[in-house]
Parts: structure tokens; C-alpha cells; sequence
């Protein structure tokens, strides 16, 4: 009698970003195994060039393809834009390869005003631009930079990530309807931002890509949501810029990290709402 072999789906991504998106899929499908490659020595790559980035996550991916994966996620905006083309002319059509966008289209639908939060970078980039055009010139748009809100988060600094919550809440209109998660580690503090969101007596809903990416990445490996399968009794397979390792207790902050650690999550705020 023959043991099928393990399917698993790596996530790569410079920092811990990634949590959310392998949680959302582990929640859709939790007989799958995870990989999670994070790359520590050379975070954060929003200030490198277009080709380090390149560099930086094809070698990231290498080391998580090495564990045969039958897909990987690029959990990671900056990463997603400098490197997905070359990501998928490396790997596929063995391996799909998986982006990530920000939810700026199902975010237009709400007739806007939309905010956008992201990493300075990210704000003022072409490649927002065409997002924007491409999916809402019709509605009223705001790109908001929240300065040092990824770096609190990689750092689990509760009053540093409430510090850039508030200041990137000030600047974004009070009229705000739609707020559009644009950097993969937002997501990890949802709760807190919408407790922000809600201080001002602001009713916006918040739209993060996490459950999308989980839901593509079934399609193109050929399997449908279940969440009642049997869950894998392995842990995550950690890699630290190639080397493996192990996630850190501090990520039990947040409830992604915390489930993905086994375990209870620590209680959070509304679950806001993602695009599906």
C-alpha cells in the first residue's frame, strides 16, 4: 500500500505578511500542508530596486520549491509586481504561481469614496496607478501612506502599530466608505484598524486579498474549498532566508500567527470584510 505524498502550498514573502494568507487557505482547505518562506536578512524590500526584489524572491522560491510544493503563493505586493513574471517563466507550468492585488475592484463597487493604505513605496507607484484606473476611475480614490505601519507590524510593537494606525487614519477623509488593505502585512492588525475605523464613528468597510489568493490558488491546483477536510497534524514548514526555522511565540499577537502556531487566537475585533 503506497502513503500519498504530502500536498503542500509555499508562501513566500520578505517578512510576515505571508501569516494571513496562509491562514485564509489553511481555513479553506485544512488537509493541506504549509510552507512558509520568509527572507529576514534582506526585509524590507519596498526601498530595494525592481531587480534586487527579482532576485531576492526568486531565490526564496527556490528554496521553498526544493520542498515540492504543487503551488506557491507570492504573499507580498512589492515582490508580487517586480517578480511574478519572472517567477512564473522559472517555475511554471510545473509549479503555478500565484500573486497578490490589492482589492481595489471589489472595493470600486462600493461607489467610493476608497481609500487606499500602503507602504510608501506603493502609494506613489505606477503600479498602483494602473490598478486605479484599471478598476475604479469611477469612483473618488485616496492613496494614503502608512508610514511605518508594516515595519510595527513585522516588529509586534502594539503601541508603534497603534501610533502609524493613527496617523494614517488622519489622513484619510472622513467620508471614506471603502479602505483597501494594500501591503500584505495590514491584514495582520484588521481588528485594529477597524477599532480605529469605528473610534471616529466611521462606517467603512475594510477589503483585504487574503481569502481571494486562498480561493485562486484551489483553482489552479484543481481543488474546491473544504473546509470540514481532515486537518494536517504538521506544523508549517519555516524557512528564514532558505535555512529552516520556526515562526516566532511573539506572532501569537496577532490571530493568524496565533492559529497557525496551534493554539487559541487572542481575541480580535470585527473580521472585516474580504474580497472573494
Amino acid at each position: 500500500m503506497t502513503t500519498r505524498p504530502p500536498r503542500r502550498v509555499a508562501f513566500v514573502d520578505s517578512g510576515i505578511g505571508l501569516l494571513g494568507y496562509a491562514d485564509a487557505l489553511r481555513a479553506l482547505r485544512p488537509d493541506l500542508e504549509l510552507v512558509l518562506a520568509l527572507d529576514p536578512d534582506h526585509m524590507p524590500y519596498g526601498p530595494r530596486s525592481p531587480g534586487e526584489v527579482r532576485e531576492l524572491i526568486l531565490a526564496s522560491a527556490a528554496a521553498a520549491a526544493e520542498l515540492e510544493p504543487v503551488a506557491l503563493v507570492v504573499a507580498c505586493n512589492t515582490a508580487s509586481v517586480h517578480g511574478l513574471e519572472a517567477l512564473r517563466a522559472e517555475l511554471e507550468p510545473g509549479l503555478p504561481v500565484i500573486g497578490t492585488v490589492p482589492a481595489i475592484r471589489p472595493a470600486a463597487t462600493t461607489g467610493g469614496p476608497v481609500s487606499i493604505w500602503s507602504t510608501a513605496a506603493t502609494s506613489s507607484s505606477d503600479y498602483l496607478r494602473g490598478l486605479v484606473d484599471a478598476f475604479a476611475s469611477e469612483v473618488e480614490t485616496h492613496s494614503i501612506a502608512a508610514l511605518g505601519l508594516a515595519e510595527a507590524v513585522e516588529a509586534v510593537d502594539p503601541a508603534e502599530i497603534d501610533r502609524a494606525i493613527g496617523a494614517a487614519l488622519a489622513e484619510t477623509p472622513a467620508d471614506t466608505r471603502a479602505l483597501v488593505l494594500g501591503c500584505t502585512h495590514y491584514g495582520l492588525v484588521a481588528d485594529r484598524i477597524s477599532a480605529a475605523l469605528n473610534s471616529r464613528g466611521s462606517e467603512v468597510t475594510i477589503f483585504d486579498s487574503p481569502v481571494a489568493v486562498a480561493r485562486q490558488t484551489l483553482r489552479r491546483i484543481g481543488l474546491e474549498p473544504e473546509e470540514a477536510a481532515v486537518p494536517t497534524r504538521t506544523a508549517p514548514i519555516v524557512l528564514l532566508s532558505g535555512r529552516r526555522g520556526e515562526l516566532p511565540e511573539r506572532l501569537r499577537l496577532y490571530p493568524q500567527g496565533a492559529r497557525l502556531l496551534g493554539g487559541p487566537a487572542p481575541g480580535a475585533g470585527p473580521r472585516p470584510t474580504l474580497a472573494s
